[in-house]
């Protein structure tokens, strides 16, 4: 566990902040809404989603690979979601069956995953055929000089975002996984540096075959997860 991953966690609620109130809660909240049946969310971070979920979610699997956010994820799901699931399990590696799903959401995770092709391979795999994704996530902008910017700055943004990339595209990427992009939205992340501004919202649907190149997984096993998965209730 390392120092920085430490420092992070700790202040990471009040580092989103000024972004949550400039209107990245309410956009994540209006996407949440849609969401129902078996739902997983990868990078659950320290529960910043746990509110959106409403009653017609029937169970909520909440995945963080980080164990200081994974702490924080816990105390916070007791309070508002004590019927959710909370692993340590990276996005890339998820210790569940194919077809568990009906909806996955990833918010603010798919810039910060260390492979991203693979970890939406992995959503595919674990959603049922015809499943939803529904993302937010911050992404390379499509105008040449704020993009370029974008390029230029994104190590900083590593070192501060502590390993967010903030110049991916993304939303390519979806459309490369399996998925058909159903429902898109260009937006900001106001309250943000103006370099990691360009946002998507959207809603993607699990129609392709899966790759040929994604994990299968095996059942887990009770008190346990395949893979180093680790059950944190």
């Amino acid at each position: 566990m390392s120092l920085s991953g430490r420092i992070f966690a700790a202040n990471y609620d009040r580092f989103m902040s000024r972004t949550e109130r400039a209107g990245l809660a309410a956009q994540r909240a209006a996407l949440l809404r849609s969401a129902s049946g078996e739902v997983i969310e990868i990078g659950g971070g320290t529960g910043a989603s746990l509110p959106g979920y409403g009653p017609a979610v029937a169970s909520l699997t909440i995945t963080e690979p980080e164990a200081p956010m994974v702490r924080r994820l816990e105390r916070r799901a007791r309070a508002q979601a004590p019927a959710a699931r909370v692993l340590r399990a990276p996005a890339e590696d998820l210790p569940f069956d194919d077809d568990q799903f009906d909806v996955a959401v990833s918010a603010l995770v798919l810039c910060t995953v260390a492979d991203q092709p693979r970890a939406l391979r992995e959503l595919h795999r674990v959603l049922r055929p015809g499943g939803r994704l529904l993302f937010i996530e911050h992404v390379r902008s499509d105008e040449p000089g704020l993009g370029r910017r974008q390029d230029r700055l994104n190590w900083l943004n590593r070192i501060v975002a502590h390993g967010c990339n903030c110049n991916r595209p993304t939303l390519d990427t979806i459309g490369h996984s399996g998925f058909t992009v159903t429902d898109v939205e260009r937006s900001a992340l106001l309250g943000a540096p103006s370099f990691v501004r360009p946002l998507v919202i959207g809603t993607a649907t699990a129609t392709g075959p899966r790759h040929p190149g994604a994990a299968t997984a095996q059942a887990a096993p009770a008190g346990g997860g395949r893979r180093g998965a680790r059950p944190s209730r």
